[in-house]
């Protein structure tokens, strides 16, 4: 792993995206490879966080058990994102477990490592602080989604945050089932099947075996934009 590798990887969104060659260089340098096959957990919550996790290939899903006991999915990391930061930087324990869902190859960083990097280049740290805000401003816009915004504009912009780029545009970035989404969206299975069911009449997605595909993206783009 070397520094042109690792910054190809990271997507624009990284948290580590801004790093200039050289700290790249010191990370991958002293970052440790490790693989993990699917339904193995990269990070437990509650677990102490000592170890920054930096996905180089496959899919995770992010999630947390509620203090009532339900699970609630946060996000599924693609190559590129950057896990367990929270804890990471705090010292607290983790806020949410990872679970690969397809072989992943991740970067692991301790944090006496991470220190040194950071001592070594100044800079690092306003920028890691300054792409922290932008990931706390995004997490108030998701907020306000979830209280804002009827279910059928919340269920579309969740789909348009699962979707690939590019040429595969239309596709999501991984197969969920209706339960699965709910979960990601912070809605009732109800709802899910009720609003899906509604958009595939509509010619909008596509519903097979209880996984969904979406057939018309900009209508979803209009419904997702929608009060």
């Amino acid at each position: 792993m070397d520094a042109a590798t690792l910054a190809q990887m990271l997507s624009a969104q990284s948290l580590l995206a801004g790093c200039a060659a050289e700290e790249l260089a010191d990370i991958a340098a002293r970052g440790t490879v490790r693989s993990f096959k699917p339904g193995t957990s990269i990070i437990l919550q509650g677990d102490p966080g000592d170890t920054l996790w930096i996905v180089l290939k496959g899919l995770a899903r992010v999630s947390m058990v509620a203090a009532n006991g339900r699970e609630i999915v946060l996000d599924y990391a693609e190559r590129g994102a950057v896990l367990g930061e929270i804890a990471f930087l705090d010292g607290g324990e983790r806020t949410a477990t990872v679970e690969a869902i397809e072989p992943v190859e991740a970067l692991g960083l301790t944090r006496a490592a991470f220190g040194e990097i950071v001592g070594k280049h100044q800079g690092l740290a306003m920028r890691l602080l300054q792409a922290m805000a932008r990931r706390l401003r995004q997490n108030n816009t998701v907020i306000e989604a979830d209280r804002a915004y009827t279910s059928g504009p919340r269920l579309a912009r969740f789909l348009l945050r699962l979707m690939m780029g590019g040429e595969d545009e239309t596709r999501l970035k991984i197969a969920l089932s209706q339960g699965e989404l709910g979960n990601f969206a912070g809605m009732s299975r109800e709802q899910i099947n009720r609003q899906l069911s509604a958009w595939a009449d509509g010619g909008i997605v596509a519903l097979k075996s209880g996984r969904v595909t979406v057939l018309d993206r900009e209508a979803l783009v209009d419904i997702a934009e929608a009060w």
